[in-house]
């Protein structure tokens, strides 16, 4: 799969390559925010109409997502947001994105900085500029999709816009699944009270009674398949919902620390990420899930190994702290391969480098810092026999099921008890995962 890094000129116009001067493609556009399945049925269904008409499969990817940039905007009186903004709601980083991609067989993905002037053009010179400079026969979209100036693009007007000019053709998706469910318009992080994975909390109400749920959450209609179902989820600690939506275990990936060793120092060894952490964190908890090694990162970037992250301001300039970019123009930028393959071997289900784990999101209630506030921490507690040293290495945290709330214990033995029957836990929903 190659990656092109693209970044706007303040007129918003984006120097896209050439990908070929004879091969068409078939495209599609979007954040895929946790590639969850309606995001997998799009891009599958992109790559497959590219193979059948022996067309190159290519997705547009925003970075940031556009919802941040232009809830930045509102904020800071009308400014562009950084490039590199940060954003507590991502689900998933452009990284774990690419990797799903690369195994859906996208043939290239083309990486766009979402920009205030990029979203100001209209979708119908959009998407002049796909058929033009892209060679785009075809352009795939899930039902609900909207893009240009003001979201006046939806695929009611695509699809008229397609049939006027005759030059692409607009295939749907039903990226729906099941329907339709109603999340609260705020949503907080909500901790359950009990251990075992959490209850939906409309599951049996009568039409009454969700009426009544509706109106004290001031709840708002979302599709199952969702990113902002998948975050709500998380944040009420419903793992499972959440990753039979993702198709995926959800995770998180981080760097690991040095901590405190407290848990060396009674039995049990955790890998503590340190910040910034990519991905979406559930609430506080206790879970069961897996722990990979994805090795020490890499930053000799000449075999073309780097991530797309780290090399997106050496490819296409930098920002000079208000979000534009330091040149007037747009900068090119040249295809170059993404090699996941290492990458992929180590996160394979038999991997010698993946653990079942207990993994402890929130505070340490049993123990205290020296101001006496609680220690907010991610880690992860390996089962396995193996001495690992992890210091240094990037790891993936992920989340198949929620084991209990975080509680005070009497005593360190009482501690010691429970992260034992945690980490039994952990390794039977590992075996039965198998």
């Amino acid at each position: 799969m190659n990656i092109t890094n693209l970044v706007p000129d303040d007129n918003g116009l984006v120097n896209w390559p050439t990908l070929s001067v004879n091969r068409k493609s078939v495209v599609t556009v979007g954040s895929f925010d946790g590639m969850h399945q309606g995001h997998r049925a799009v891009i599958g269904r992109t790559v497959e109409l590219a193979k059948r008409n022996n067309a190159f499969s290519v997705v547009i990817l925003f970075n940031p997502r556009p919802s941040i940039v232009h809830q930045y905007a509102k904020t800071h009186q009308g400014q562009q947001a950084p490039a590199d903004i940060a954003d507590p709601e991502q689900l998933m980083s452009i990284d774990q994105r690419l990797r799903v991609m690369d195994e859906l067989g996208v043939d290239h993905v083309l990486l766009v900085q979402y920009t205030l002037a990029f979203a100001a053009k209209s979708f119908r010179f959009f998407l002049g500029q796909l058929v033009g400079k892209l060679g785009m026969r075809t352009l795939v979209l899930g039902q609900d999709a909207h893009m240009g100036a003001g979201r006046t693009g939806d695929v009611k007007a695509i699809e008229n816009l397609a049939l006027a000019t005759g030059v692409f053709e607009l295939d749907i998706v039903d990226d729906r699944g099941p329907g339709y469910t109603r999340i609260p318009r705020d949503v907080s992080y909500t901790m359950p009270q009990e251990p075992g994975e959490p209850n939906d909390p409309t599951a049996g109400m009568t039409k009454a009674q969700l009426r009544a749920w509706s109106k004290r959450h001031q709840a708002q209609q979302a599709r199952v398949w969702s990113s902002s179902n998948v975050r709500y989820l998380l944040s009420q600690g419903r793992i499972k919902d959440a990753d039979a939506i993702l198709g995926a275990p959800h995770a998180i990936e981080g760097t690991v620390v040095h901590g405190e060793q407290r848990g060396r120092g009674i039995g049990f060894p955790t890998a503590n990420l340190g910040a910034p952490i990519d991905g979406y964190l559930p609430v506080d908890g206790v879970y069961a899930g897996w722990l990979v090694d994805l090795g020490e990162p890499e930053h000799d970037d000449t075999d073309g190994s780097a991530t797309p992250e780290e090399t997106n301001q050496a490819d296409t300039g930098t920002t000079n702290g208000t979000g534009k970019t330091n040149s007037a123009s747009s900068v090119a930028s040249i295809p170059r391969p993404l090699d996941f393959a290492p990458v992929r071997s180590r996160l394979a289900p038999h991997s010698p480098w993946r653990w079942p784990a207990a993994i402890s999101i929130g505070t340490k209630p049993t123990f205290e810092t020296e101001n006496g506030e609680p220690e907010r921490v991610v880690e992860a507690y390996a089962v396995t026999d193996d001495w690992l040293d992890l210091y240094g290495h990037r790891v993936r945290i992920e989340f198949t099921g929620f084991l209990r709330p975080q509680i005070k214990f009497d005593s360190v033995d009482a501690l010691k008890a429970e992260l034992a029957a945690n980490a039994k836990q952990a390794e039977e929903a590992a075996r039965n995962a198998h």
